[in-house]
């Protein structure tokens, strides 16, 4: 029997001024409290937003996959990663495909995604299957175990622009994803949570 709650980790996948990702997350973080394995406390969910971790692009001068890491930036993004047990990773479509600051932070490190279950949360202005695709294949390879659902929200139709201008760049809108969204993100969370347990059992 496992002493220590599973950890699920909600990554932001954006940057820039103004972005969604971090409401989008916080969205998902209420949504999966509701799970009966997090109100149980068999799980925890922990918010890692890259924007607060201020990694370079990738200047590590050894490949990630022999864990040699020179700068403390790095170090300190490997005990981030490797303090969860599973993720789900919350990102925009960026011209068709991956923020660069995700592929970065997916660069980083090896070891510490391997053999972890993924979920995918995407959005877009038309949904956000494009990034979906690219970041599934890039998780895959750095061996990861992608969750075939993913969830994927638009703009025109999970989020609420009253009293605001949608055509207006810097306008941010009001997440507001039905029911359906809500269901499917708790079934990540129970799909994610036999692919840790599963890990778990056999480490």
């Amino acid at each position: 029997m496992r002493e220590q709650p599973f950890v699920i980790g909600v990554i932001v996948g954006s940057s820039r001024p103004g972005r969604r990702a971090p409401v989008v997350a916080g969205w998902a973080i209420e949504v999966m409290a509701q799970h009966p394995a997090v109100r149980d406390g068999e799980a925890t969910v922990a918010l890692i937003d890259l924007a607060r971790h201020h990694l370079p692009l990738l200047d590590e001068p050894v490949p990630a996959r022999f864990g040699d890491y020179r700068n403390e930036h790095t170090r300190a993004w490997s005990a981030t990663v490797a303090a969860c047990d599973a993720f789900v990773f919350v990102s925009p479509e960026y011209n068709r495909s991956v923020p660069a600051v995700l592929k970065n932070g997916i660069d980083y490190l090896d070891a510490e995604w391997r053999g972890k279950p993924a979920g995918l949360l995407s959005y877009g202005v038309r949904g956000a299957e494009r990034v979906t695709g690219h970041l599934r294949d890039i998780l895959t390879e750095v061996g990861m175990e992608v969750l075939r659902e993913s969830v994927e929200l638009a703009l025109f139709t999970d989020f609420d622009w009253t009293g605001e201008d949608p055509s207006d760049p810097t306008a941010t809108g009001r997440i507001a994803p039905g029911e359906d969204r809500a269901a499917a993100v708790r079934a990540m969370v129970t799909d994610l949570l036999d692919a840790a347990r599963d890990v778990a059992a056999v480490a």
